[in-house]
Formats: C-alpha cells, structure tokens, sequence
C-alpha cells in the first residue's frame, strides 16, 4: 500500500504539519509506504486553460504538479491538508490540485481520498467540502473519520493541544487504511465496476 500526502501550509512545520504528522505515525505503524509533499511554500500559478495537457496528459508548466503526477497515479490513497484561508484552502493548495487533477488522465478511480482542513476557529468544514470535491469528480472513495476531519490551532505547534482533533487524524488514518486494503481485494476478487461510455452535456445547447 502506497499513500501520497500534500501539505498545502506554508510552513513546513506548522500545525498542518503536525495533523499529517499524526496520520504518518499510523500509516508506518501498518507497513504503509508514506511519500510527503510539502508543496505550500512553492510557486504554483493556476490554469490558464490553454488545453495542452489533452495532447500531452501532462501540465505544460512543469513544476510540482508534474512531480506529483507519477506518485499519484501510483498510490492507493491521497491525503490532501490545507490551512483555512477565508473559509477555503489556500490558494497555491487550489492551484496545485486544480492542474493536479485536471491535467492527469490517467484513472483515479477507487483511489481512497481523504481531506484535512486545519484552522484557528471556524471555516473547516467549508473547506473539507472543497477538497472533498476533487475525490468525488473523480470517482474516489473518501475515507471518514469520527467527525470531519479538521485540527484546530493558531500558533504553530499549537494544534499539539487539540486532543480530539488529532484522534480524529489517528482514526482517520486507522480507517484509510482499512478501505484500501479492502479495495485492494476486491479489486482482486471482482475487478473495477465495468464503467459506462461518459456522456457529457451543457447546459446551453
């Protein structure tokens, strides 16, 4: 089992940091190989929609999002951290998977996705339901927790002191682990579901 986690904090030892950190305990404690990426304190520009990637199956900017790409077509599961800016995942986070996700074409699906939303105060669960989108648009299981998955703190190092919020990344861990190794089996046993033709359709005919 393979899982890639993002951390999309600038800091490379802030409280996201120390959320993911939680996890990665459990992921090693299980035999689970953890690649880490801290992408937060990188130069990562949005789309510009220029279409190459069609032709290609890669970003035409390369930087982190190309890197990523290999290790997320060959992992089993995502994990995908971001500090709370304005109710939302930081913005060079949002570039980063936008382009991530959009730019692969290679199949993602029944790759276990899990998000984690870190904060001072409010604003966590509107940005567990952002990055939650990225798994389901692309036909992801997502794994739960024991509450939506956020850690609370304002200095860094200050989310040590969340005592619930970090039993939620151990029990989150505990279960991604679980449903990939369950997927993995059935995989085995049954294969992927047989996917229809996609049929796609505007709104404005």
């Amino acid at each position: 089992m393979k899982v890639l986690l993002i951390n999309g904090s600038p800091r490379a030892n802030g409280n996201t940091a120390l959320a993911l950190r939680e996890m990665i305990a459990v992921f090693e404690k299980e035999g689970v190989e953890v690649t880490l990426l801290h992408i937060g304190n990188r130069a990562i520009r949005g789309c510009v929609a220029c279409g190459a990637c069609a032709q290609t199956g890669k970003c035409i900017v390369d930087d982190p999002v190309n890197e990523a790409a290999p290790l997320l077509e060959a992992c089993d599961g995502i994990v995908v951290a971001s500090p709370v800016y304005y109710a939302s995942a930081n913005s060079t986070l949002t570039a980063f998977l936008d382009r991530l996700f959009y730019s692969t074409h290679f199949s993602k699906r029944m790759k276990v996705g899990a998000s984690v939303a870190v904060a001072r105060r409010g604003g966590c669960s509107a940005t567990f339901d952002q990055l939650n989108k990225y798994f389901t648009i692309s036909g992801m299981p997502i794994a739960s927790g024991q509450y939506w998955n956020s850690v609370h703190g304002a200095r860094p190092g200050e989310a040590a002191e969340d005592a619930e919020g970090l039993q939620s990344m151990r029990t989150l861990a505990t279960n991604m682990v679980f449903l990939m190794r369950s997927i993995a089996l059935g995989k085995e046993a049954y294969g992927l579901p047989e996917p229809e033709k996609r049929v796609s359709t505007n709104f404005i005919r």
